[in-house]
């Protein structure tokens, strides 16, 4: 086994996890209420479906190909797909999944409020 082939393995597995987690943004975006991104004081449900379908879109557009055309799934571009996605993960969708239990429907009460 050459060092071409584990680098090849490598970059495979970091695009399969770059891949995962846009398209859980994406597909978490999608689930959620229209109103609820602007009352939990965030940016536009549409904006944040371009945000992360764009995100996808360029993660999808990495995808490992063998031959001339290869993009590097660590290109720039990919890695700011990355930061969007994650950022929508880690910041949006706590924010928007809260609003989601204050109508009552998917709220986890515990004795001392909701968790």
């Amino acid at each position: 086994m050459s060092p071409l082939d584990v680098t090849g393995w490598i970059l495979d597995l970091i695009w399969f996890i770059e891949l995962g987690l846009a398209v859980w943004a994406f597909g978490d975006c999608l689930r959620h209420r229209n109103d609820a991104f602007v009352a939990a004081g965030k940016r536009t449900k549409g904006l944040w479906l371009a945000i992360t379908g764009v995100a996808l879109l360029l993660v999808l557009l990495a995808y490992p190909f063998q031959g001339a055309g290869r993009i590097d799934p660590l290109n720039f571009l990919v890695i700011i797909a990355v930061v969007a996605s994650s950022v929508y993960l880690a910041d949006v969708r706590p924010a928007v999944a809260q609003m989601r239990g204050r109508r009552g429907g998917g709220g986890r009460m515990g004795p001392y409020g909701p968790w």
